[in-house]
């Protein structure tokens, strides 16, 4: 797979909850940030992502903006999908990877905050 396609792979593999895809995407050493807080590990990412499938339905990725680096790829798009209480939920978001050896070793997010505050609120 080329670096656009893992980023494919990967974001599809979020939508789906297959987390399964998500490590096998994923070097040993991975390791992620969101909005420059602190880095964490893949089991953390996974789960995060669960966390939010479970108040979040239909959760899925749309406006995709993606172009593979010589590093890895950068992908924009619209978080989008319903909280348990009916608010409709709408995080613009940038994440921005490194690759070696067709694994993803970096993985950095940066969303809008302020959209997320609902999703943190059912989170909590």
């Amino acid at each position: 797979m080329n670096n656009e396609e893992i980023a494919a792979v990967l974001f599809k593999a979020f939508e789906t909850g297959d987390m399964d895809t998500v490590r096998s995407l994923c070097a040993t050493d991975f390791r992620a940030r969101q909005n420059l807080n602190p880095e964490f590990d893949i089991d953390t990412l996974v789960k995060f992502s669960q966390a939010v499938s479970a108040v979040v339905q239909d959760f899925r990725y749309e406006e995709i903006k993606r172009a593979a680096t010589a590093t890895g790829f950068v992908e924009e798009h619209m978080v989008r999908g319903t909280l348990e209480d009916g608010t409709k939920l709408t995080i613009a978001a940038c994440v921005v990877a490194d690759i070696e050896n067709g694994k993803i070793r970096h993985l950095r997010e940066y969303l809008d905050s302020a959209a997320a505050a609902g999703l943190l609120k059912a989170l909590s």
